[in-house]
């Protein structure tokens, strides 16, 4: 039985490093056979990693989940490299195995048992810088947050010439009906004084 059981996605697994934080990674398992197929995942770092589950049962035809948690890191390796490894081992079980049916001697190269064994790397990733994910324009890095701030300080000018310009209207007409009145009363008394220049 030379050809492949199981395929799987992605080769590599991709964390991404974050002081003090758990990074995790899902990876897919396609059943290209029409038999069951079990499969049980190791790592050169037990501790580093958990993995959730680490044995199953793949039916004909069928794909499986497993999920990869990194434990969080305190401090960056070198040069962002890790060398942890994995081995995905797969082999055929018989028809209606499920996974509470699973032994240790399935996955037994001494039993004479084929067992699929594929490699998987570990990749660690830097966290994206939040203004590193501005995309520059004609060289430049946009500065949309600077651009919000100095829009806010604009409307707060404009509302305070507002209310600047509100205060001096109210002073003009105060001041308007103030000279009407002072118009009036000078008229009448203009009229008052004409008609006893008439008398």
């Amino acid at each position: 039985m030379g050809q492949d059981l199981v395929e799987i996605h992605p080769r590599e697994l991709q964390f991404t490093f974050e002081v003090k934080k758990q990074s995790s990674c899902t990876v897919h398992l396609v059943n290209k056979s029409n038999e069951y197929v079990a499969f049980k995942v190791k790592t050169t770092s037990p501790k580093r990693y958990c993995v959730r589950p680490n044995t199953g049962v793949i039916l004909p035809r069928k794909t499986c989940d497993f999920t990869v948690t990194m434990q969080a890191l305190r401090t960056a390796p070198p040069d962002m490299q890790l060398k942890d490894k994995f081995l995905v081992q797969t082999t055929v079980v018989p028809y209606g195995t499920s996974d509470e049916n699973l032994i240790p001697a399935f996955f037994s190269k001494e039993t004479g048992r084929y067992i699929e064994e594929s490699k998987l790397r570990v990749v660690l990733v830097s966290a994206p810088d939040p203004l590193e994910e501005q995309q520059p324009v004609n060289g430049f890095h946009s500065t949309e947050p600077a651009i919000e701030v100095s829009v806010t300080e604009d409307v707060q000018n404009l509302k305070s010439k507002v209310n600047n310009l509100e205060s001096k209207l109210e002073q003009a007409e105060k001041m308007i009906i103030k000279l009407r009145e002072e118009s009036r009363t000078t008229t009448q008394e203009r009229d008052k004084l004409q008609q006893e220049m008439l008398d």
